[in-house]
């Protein structure tokens, strides 16, 4: 047992908009129980008055501070922790030590609902924003790690609820009644569980990312 535990990667968990890293209980105790060793942070503040890029360097300084340098970890981010993690990934440098990310029910296309507030963290998470456009448009760099987007058809926060399909890595999808109950449900930690135990990929320079192809805006399912 001590052995498998050795083998697995620290998991830094991303909580959404007016959360904390407490909406996280259950599946800390659920992945605990299981061998891995979790991490949370606070993104402050959680309500979308700051962009989403100034909460990702949050998440990098929180790794930075926390693990050492050559510590390789996977990372889950729930609905807007899912696009500040996709920002840590793609624009600050976490596609060199981050293995395995995983999105559940995050706004990759956005979500009508972000029209109903004028703070900067919620415009970007509108539909055809220019924060995720730009986001987006390099997403095959996400080819290069094990990437894992877990949502569901019944959102009522991420609508359309297929905003939260990529057009890389896998695809899951959990019938779950409600946006939040995607960190309760049964068949949502068990997905977790399965992603942070995949082989990890191999490329010869990871981190590497001047020959991946920028993808158009909407070529996945959406």
């Amino acid at each position: 047992m001590n052995t498998r535990n050795q083998q697995r990667n620290p998991v830094l968990l991303a909580h959404g908009i007016d959360d904390t890293g407490a909406v996280f209980y259950k599946m800390t105790d659920y992945l605990k129980q299981q061998g891995w060793s979790i991490y949370t942070l606070n993104l402050v503040p959680n309500n979308g008055e700051v962009g989403l890029d100034e909460l990702a360097k949050q998440l990098a300084d929180y790794v930075a501070t926390t693990f050492a340098p050559e510590q390789p970890l996977d990372l889950v981010g729930f609905s807007m922790g899912g696009i500040v993690s996709r920002y840590y990934v793609q624009r600050l440098g976490g596609i060199k030590r981050v293995q395995r990310f995983i999105t559940i029910s995050s706004p990759h296309y956005g979500t009508m609902i972000a029209y109903a507030s004028q703070r900067p963290g919620c415009v970007q998470m509108r539909p055809n924003s220019i924060f995720l456009k730009d986001l987006n448009s390099d997403a095959a760099m996400l080819k290069q790690i094990n990437f894992t987007s877990i949502w569901t058809p019944y959102d009522l926060m991420i609508l359309p609820a297929n905003s939260s399909q990529m057009p890389v890595g896998e695809e899951v999808i959990v019938p779950v009644a409600m946006h939040p109950w995607m960190l309760r449900d049964s068949r949502s930690l068990a997905v977790v569980a399965q992603a942070l135990t995949e082989p990890i990929k191999s490329y010869p320079q990871f981190g590497h990312t001047d020959n991946f192809q920028k993808l158009p805006l909407g070529s996945g399912n959406t």
